[in-house]
């Protein structure tokens, strides 16, 4: 009986530690939510909903900054899906050097956000960087443009550089997909007649959709809270075009509005939990729909 009982201990201190570290702070947060908890005054007063309704009614900024986070979330996870669905069909396939290859592409993953925004805000210096100065150097000057400055390429721009450093990773995820798939399918594939065409949409695509609902849900998550890259390449500028909701969060914590801040955080979260379930459930059909499948 004892033997039986004893693992239960690890459970249970595990499940304390996750309680008193994560749960609690949570719900006192959330309770703050319900405050006009600021650095202006001394003393709490329960306002009710009026921090949601500052959020959805009051300044129109915060439906921008939700909305801002929506578009990233999006075209980050899509277009590191894309580029690495490709290099990894590439990378599976016999080429020469192939680990050369995978080492290269995965490299900039291991790179530090801080490190690779820093070395981007350089590179995308409208006066200075070496993107605009190599295009003015091969003749393609009238492409140059104010990358991070300008509203209509800054957000481009920081999905570009996300997607730079995030599509190793993801790229790495699908390999192990597409190696985990048994080379028999190929085989009767082959004997069938099928071209590559056909093995990618009745075999590939499907039985590495796994590997790829993973992706796409880790892209989620990471762009409904994205900050750093955002923080470090334009700190949300030009004016509002690239603020998002981390961004926002820290922006009113930074000004003393805690309370406020604590609602969006908390709105966040709560967006968060409904979009991952939603992604999770598009993504991953049911087992009785992939019996009938």
């Amino acid at each position: 009986m004892k033997n039986k009982i004893y693992p239960f201990y690890f459970v249970f201190g595990a499940l304390l530690i996750y309680i008193v570290l994560l749960v609690v702070p949570g719900i006192i947060g959330l309770g703050y939510a319900f405050t006009d908890w600021s650095s202006y005054g001394q003393q709490l007063h329960f306002i009710g909903l009026s921090n949601f309704k500052e959020i959805f009614f009051g300044d129109e900024h915060y439906l921008t900054f939700m909305s801002n986070t929506i578009i990233f979330t999006i075209a980050s996870t899509l277009v590191k899906l894309v580029i690495s669905v490709i290099c990894a069909l590439i990378l599976n396939e016999g080429i020469r050097f192939r680990n050369f290859h995978r080492a290269v592409i995965f490299m900039p993953a291991i790179l530090s956000m801080l490190i690779t925004g820093l070395i981007f805000k350089s590179v995308l210096n409208p006066a200075t960087g070496i993107l605009n100065q190599g295009l003015k150097e091969i003749g393609l000057g009238a492409l140059a443009q104010q990358w991070l400055v300008d509203p209509k390429y800054a957000f481009g721009s920081i999905v570009g550089v996300d997607s730079w450093k995030g599509v190793g990773y993801v790229m790495t995820i699908i390999l192990a997909g597409l190696q985990s798939i048994s080379p028999e399918y190929y085989e009767a594939a082959d004997i069938d007649g099928a071209s590559y065409l056909k093995k990618l949409r009745y075999i590939t695509l499907p039985l590495c959709r796994p590997a790829m609902v993973i992706t796409v849900v880790l892209g989620v998550f990471y762009g409904l809270k994205v900050f750093d890259i955002i923080y470090v390449l334009t700190n949300g500028g030009p004016g509002y075009a690239t603020t998002v909701l981390s961004t926002s969060i820290y922006s009113l914590f930074g000004l003393g509005s805690w309370g406020l801040g604590s609602a969006l955080n908390s709105l966040l979260f709560v967006f968060m939990i409904i979009v991952g379930i939603f992604t999770v459930k598009l993504l991953n059909p049911s087992e009785e729909q992939s019996n009938e499948c």
